[in-house]
């Protein structure tokens, strides 16, 4: 990763952790941090906070300690992502983030990152064979 895009996403986690801290103490986010999410996350923003509003992050863990997240995009299709490695079954995640490399994170991954800073995401157990399943499908 060059140094300027090191920098950005440094820049990003610092908010991610400032919107814990607020969302905890307030119970919402204000002008200033939605402002400042936007500059720095600019169009996965709005569908990221959309997801959040309609509780479509689900995390799913099985015995063996594995998780992986379940996102209901803005059309219902459920997307798989693997926020440690900021990757998400979408196309926009090909697209926009691997690609043309003009974003820090896709929409889904973007709505898990804000759902864990709010406590906002829904939890789901599965068995290891489930999870070896859905992590084998993965596109």
């Amino acid at each position: 990763m060059d140094p300027a895009r090191r920098k950005v996403q440094e820049v990003a986690d610092q908010l991610l952790a400032e919107v814990n801290t607020a969302y905890n103490k307030t119970g919402k986010l204000n002008d200033e941090l939605l402002s400042a999410l936007n500059f720095v996350f600019q169009a996965p923003l709005l569908p990221a906070l959309d997801i959040l509003d309609n509780r479509g992050v689900t995390a799913i863990s099985c015995p063996s300690g594995r998780k992986v997240y379940q996102v209901l995009g803005t059309s219902g299709t459920p997307y798989i992502c693997l926020p440690s490695s900021k990757y998400c079954s979408c196309p926009a995640y090909r697209y926009s983030v691997l690609l043309k490399n003009d974003h820090l994170l896709c929409k889904h991954v973007l709505a898990i990152r804000l759902a864990e800073a709010m406590n906002l995401t829904k939890s789901q157990g599965v068995t290891d064979l489930e999870m070896t399943n859905l992590v084998k499908n993965l596109e």
